[in-house]
């Protein structure tokens, strides 16, 4: 088990005034402990093979700060690790090394605390230890103020110190941004379940010893001295970049740069940082913080992680995938400008372009397919032959790939609209919450998507107001205008109608005819049908009207169909289409008809049959001519559907309702399939048929074990959120 060692570097000096004692009782009491360990400075001193060291510290000016009281950490190189520094800087000795580099080397091997062995891979939470959860501590280093050329104009520029989550919030006066450096400690890796690997992952020449400092091991540990602790490292290290200053200096992701470079980012003039300049330097220029886009999953220029607590940083950073510039180009070429030219992309596709690209933890190589991006997808890279470099920088693991991640967003059937300016009305209401752009762009689900043009929504009298933030919809026959949340729902549900599951590809071939339920599985949409290239939903034949398919284009998990018109719904009551089905020639509806026309339910002018409401999924089963007869000849119909006797009113009005199943639209599918609840209440209490059915099949069944099969020549009639049926026999209850 893991020694935990309670421990005391600070020295605390109590004040009081002493009267009538000497000098010397009072020097005696107040005088530095003989047994008290020396300071860091004079400790290094004292071990003899830390003398370049303590050059570059009295060199960085941080002599008297190390020579004194204090509490810190220092990852000290010793002598051999400086005469490897030497040889690879092509210097002589230290007398060699300026000032700005002696302040670097210092000041990251410096860290804030002083943290035995025994703590290192220990976070310091608000609530106290979190044992085993940290491999990161904050050191003494920051950048601080650099001039650069932005658009032209040399400017002051200085990184921000936050996420830019709300638009606001990127830059804390105060905070100087400061560096982390990451170690690797038995503990943690067994904790985390992390092995050699993950570290050789990024240092492939380094050993791993159960105590590395980035690629550098610890060959004494747990120096202890009055102001802190000194670890012994065989390796100099320089201060690591982060994520943005990395990218900035490799020329072989410049692609993905740019795109983040023109579209999300911004540099605000900021006051706080501007009056810290002037202090700092006594310069005049104005100060500008480099902001990324509130987007993105987090800001690469942050070295503070996501800063809700003030240690995050020590259990966690970002990880950055970042394509190459030949596999970005030809995802550029290929995808993301297939019908868009660049300067005319939403910023929101380049938001949602990098943080595909973006996880906001460490990704550690061995465990990388448990881990999902800001988009919450899994990730797509093969981490042993996609990735081409891994690096530790300062705020993230920064990964470069020979492939970009193959993200929902852009190879989906909801792609085919978000992708294209001339369906940007379908893209909105995808992506206001409806929940639609996560059910499409579901790589894993096959849809097929019947995909209407913003000139057709505008021509059937859908708009989107964007000076008042909502939906519009003008009634094309009566010039009515709806909007807002009416609006919304009226487009939402033609949409809907138009995305259906195809886990088999069963809508490639529209050639033949057939019908298909919409939506999903827990949440089912309506049914539509189609014949010979040719769509219809309910609306379309109440309205005579049919949905041609103009084009189609397949995508990985499914068919997009470009379509001339709406799948429509309808707002005619469900009683009118029976009608209708009643008036064809030798029509097997009419008997049925004419006791429901004739009945108490029902209502002759508008076509409503009592207790069924537009909006709600219904199944009729319409026994055929034959079956009525059969139920009037066992006296479950009256003779005459005219009858004026008001028991035998009651008699078809139950009859009727119990051949409606209420909440369900059952089909020959295999969706819905047991007991469904009917219209017809018995005292209150509701009645029930059994539904039956397979692909293909469809039969009702009541208490009394009489089966009605379907007619399958004359059933899957279309109305409201409905199907008709024509069966072989009735029901009786």
């Amino acid at each position: 088990m893991k020694r935990k060692l309670h421990h005391y570097l600070f020295v605390f000096s109590f004040l009081a005034l002493f009267t009538n004692c000497s000098s010397d009782v009072y020097d005696e009491y107040y005088d530095r402990p003989d047994n008290l360990e020396p300071p860091i400075f004079q400790q290094l001193e004292a071990k003899g093979n830390f003398k370049n060291l303590t050059s570059l510290i009295t060199k960085a000016g941080y002599k008297d700060i190390l020579g004194k009281s204090g509490y810190w950490t220092m990852l000290a190189p010793n002598d051999d690790a400086f005469t490897k520094f030497f040889q690879e800087q092509g210097i002589t000795d230290v007398s060699k090394i300026d000032d700005a580099t002696a302040s670097k080397i210092v000041r990251y091997a410096l860290v804030y605390n002083a943290f035995r062995t025994e703590r290192m891979s220990d976070y310091q939470s608000t609530i106290g230890w979190e044992v085993d959860n940290a491999f990161r501590r904050r050191t003494a280093f920051y950048d601080g103020f650099v001039t650069k050329t932005i658009n032209g104009q040399p400017k002051v520029i200085v990184g921000s110190n936050r996420n830019n989550f709300n638009g606001s919030n990127y830059y804390v006066a105060g905070d100087n941004n400061n560096k982390y450096i990451s170690y690797f400690t038995q503990e943690y890796f067994a904790a985390k379940n992390l092995s050699s690997y993950d570290f050789n992952y990024f240092y492939p020449s380094a050993k791993y010893t159960g105590f590395n400092i980035l690629d550098s091991e610890v060959t004494e540990a747990d120096i202890v001295a009055e102001n802190g602790i000194i670890h012994a490292t065989n390796k100099v290290q320089l201060p690591l970049v982060n994520l943005d200053q990395y990218l900035e200096s490799k020329p072989q992701y410049s692609l993905f740069r740019d795109i983040l470079e023109k579209n999300l980012v911004t540099y605000p003039f900021n006051q706080d940082a501007t009056n810290a300049y002037h202090n700092f330097t006594g310069k005049s220029d104005n100060v500008y913080v480099k902001v990324y886009d509130q987007g993105l999953s987090f800001s690469p220029n942050n070295e503070n992680y996501l800063k809700q607590a003030d240690n995050d940083g020590q259990s966690q950073l970002y990880t950055l995938i970042v394509p190459e510039d030949a596999a970005m180009q030809k995802f550029i070429n290929e995808i993301l400008l297939k019908n868009y030219t660049y300067d005319k992309l939403p910023k929101y596709i380049f938001q949602d372009l990098i943080n595909a690209h973006m996880v906001q933890n460490a990704v550690w190589p061995s465990k990388a397919a448990t881990y999902n991006n800001a988009l919450n997808e899994n990730l797509r890279f093969n981490f042993n032959s996609d990735i081409t470099e891994a690096k530790i920088l300062s705020n993230g693991f920064f990964f470069g790939s020979k492939i970009v991640q193959k993200s929902n967003l852009f190879y989906s059937v909801y792609t085919s609209a978000y992708l294209d300016p001339k369906y940007t009305l379908a893209t909105r209401l995808f992506n206001d919450g409806s929940g639609l752009k996560e059910m499409i762009s579901n790589i894993k689900t096959k849809y097929t998507l019947f995909l209407p043009s913003d000139a057709k929504l505008r021509a059937l009298g859908y708009d989107y107001d964007i000076n008042h933030s909502y939906w519009v919809y003008t009634d094309p026959a009566t010039s009515v205008v709806a909007t807002g949340g009416n609006a919304r729902t009226r487009l939402l549900r033609i949409l809907y109608n138009g995305i259906i599951p195809t886990p088999n590809n069963e809508l490639n071939n529209l050639s033949g005819s057939g019908i298909i339920r919409s939506g999903e599985q827990d949440l089912p949409g309506e049914y539509i049908k189609w014949n010979n290239n040719k769509v219809y939903a309910a609306g379309n034949e109440s309205g005579g009207t049919t949905v041609n398919v103009t084009g189609y284009e397949d995508q990985q998990n499914g068919r997009t169909y470009y379509v001339d018109n709406l799948l429509q719904f309808t707002e005619e009551p469900q009683g009118l289409k029976i009608k209708r089905l009643s008036e064809t020639a030798g029509s097997q509806y009419l008997s049925f008809f004419n006791y429901l026309k004739n009945s108490l339910i029902y209502d002759a002018a508008s076509g409503k049959i009592q207790g069924v409401d537009l909006g709600t999924y219904y199944t009729f089963i319409v026994p055929n001519n034959a079956a009525i007869a059969k139920a009037v000849a066992a006296g479950n119909l009256p003779a005459s559907p005219t009858t004026t006797l008001q028991g035998e009113k009651d008699l078809i009005a139950d009859f009727i309702r119990y051949h409606i199943l209420v909440n369900k639209t059952a089909s020959d599918d295999g969706f819905t399939t047991g007991q469904v609840e009917t219209l017809r209440k018995n005292d209150g209490e509701k009645t029930y048929i059994t539904v039956q059915s397979t692909p293909g099949t469809l039969s009702f069944v009541d208490l009394k074990l009489n089966k009605a099969n379907y007619i399958p020549a004359q059933s899957n009639n279309l109305a409201d959120r409905s199907l008709i049926h024509l069966v072989d026999n009735y029901l009786t209850y």
